[in-house]
Order: C-alpha cells, then sequence, then structure tokens
C-alpha cells in the first residue's frame, strides 16, 4: 500500500467513524439518538485509533493536515511529501462523509433539525464568536500534537499507541470540544463539509461556509504551534 493510499483510506475510517457515531446520535429514529456528547468523543477516539492501527504501517498514519504540517515545521517530516498526503486525506474524508450520508439515507427525511443534518458532517461553534472560535481550535490542535509527540516518544507505548491516541482524542473532545466540535483537523471538517454540500440530503441547510475557514485555519495553526513548542522545550 502506498503513502498516499494509506492516508486516503484512514482517514477515510476516521470519518467514517467519526460522523457515523454523531450521525447515530443526532438523527431522528437512530437506536442511538440523544446518546450524548461522551458517546460522541468516545466514537472519534475509537475512529482516530483504529485508523491507525489500519495504515499507521503504510503511511505513519497522519490522518490529518495539522499532523503533516507540524511534523514538516520541525522536519521530521519532508515538505516534498505534504500535498500527497493532504490529498489523500482530504479525499478519504469527503468518500466517508459520503457512505455516512448513505449509511443514515432514510433518517435524513425524518430529522427535521437542518443544523443537525450539518452536524453529523461538520463541526459549527456553540457561541457564535469567530476569534474565541479560532484559538479553541488553534489549542485543541496545539494540545493534539503536541501530545501526539509526546506519546510517540514513549518507548513503553509501543503497539498501544494508536489506543492511548485513541483516548487522548476522547480526553481532548471532553475537555475541550464544547465551544466549536473539536474539528482539530481540516481535512475532518473540509471534506465532509464538502460532501453535505454535494450530497442531495433532504431538508438541508447551507454548509455554513461563512465559519468553514476556522476549523481549517484554526487546526493547521495550532498544529505548527504544538510542533515547534515541543521541539523548543523537548527535542
Amino acid at each position: 500500500m502506498s503513502s498516499f493510499l494509506g492516508e486516503l483510506i484512514g482517514t477515510l475510517i476516521l470519518t467514517l467513524f467519526g460522523c457515523g457515531v454523531v450521525g447515530g446520535v443526532v438523527l431522528n429514529k437512530s437506536k442511538a439518538q440523544d446518546s450524548g456528547w461522551i458517546v460522541i468523543t468516545l466514537g472519534w477516539g475509537f475512529a482516530v485509533a483504529f485508523a491507525v492501527y489500519l495504515v499507521g504501517k503504510y503511511s505513519g498514519a497522519h490522518v490529518n493536515p495539522a499532523v503533516t504540517l507540524g511534523l514538516a515545521t520541525i522536519g521530521l517530516f519532508p515538505w516534498a511529501d505534504v500535498p500527497m498526503y493532504i490529498a489523500g486525506q482530504m479525499i478519504g474524508a469527503f468518500i466517508g462523509a459520503t457512505l455516512v450520508y448513505l449509511h443514515y439515507y432514510p433518517h435524513w427525511a425524518e430529522t427535521e433539525d437542518k443544523d443537525a443534518k450539518l452536524a453529523v458532517f461538520a463541526t459549527g461553534p456553540a457561541i457564535n464568536n469567530p476569534m474565541a472560535n479560532l484559538f479553541s481550535e488553534i489549542l485543541g490542535t496545539a494540545i493534539l500534537v503536541f501530545g501526539l509527540l509526546g506519546i510517540g516518544a514513549n518507548k513503553f507505548s509501543e503497539g498501544l499507541n494508536p489506543l492511548i491516541v485513541g483516548f487522548f482524542i476522547a480526553a481532548i473532545g471532553l475537555s475541550f470540544g464544547g465551544t466549536t466540535g473539536y474539528a482539530i483537523n481540516p481535512a475532518r471538517d473540509l471534506g465532509p463539509r464538502l460532501a453535505h454540500f454535494f450530497m442531495p440530503i433532504a431538508g438541508k441547510r447551507d454548509s455554513d461556509w461563512t465559519y468553514a475557514w476556522i476549523p481549517v485555519v484554526g487546526p493547521i495553526l495550532g498544529g505548527v504551534c504544538g510542533a515547534l513548542l515541543y521541539k523548543a522545550i523537548v527535542m
């Protein structure tokens, strides 16, 4: 398997499980409806863990442009490979979200809440405050990348790394996700948002493009900051 395909499949799995758990919680007549935020955060954490287990040996399982750019910034990943990785991540996220749309096909028409339908695919702010929302995404992603580098440096966690990372993602969601839904991954948000835009979802609203720059720019800045902080303190 090539690195490109590894990133595509890994991000597809991440998005399929992650957006899938949101759909189960928020869409009408789902058996998991109203099961809550803890279910969503654990679902996303396991989504990342299984994606890393699946493709880690082939691409390193960045499955996140913020991780790729952060590693490249501190010299742990070649800049020449960055476009290929991000392309794979974006394509995988779009395909994963499209499969979620198909999986929940009968539930879109049964759900009147247009915001809930968008939430299956993309993040949004609890309180619309662009600078505060941007800071939340920067902080969450900086913690993510700093933590990933730290977890990877611990020899005791070899073989358990993906599972530990999954719980780390869940912890970020539980502690910091209540403000913006914690995209902390530009591909995870933009790819599914494009799927929401293109798919013929019954009764959908617009895809909230006025907010869409925040879960892209914030994670990129946060990923770079987290990597630079790790380099300054640890490396």
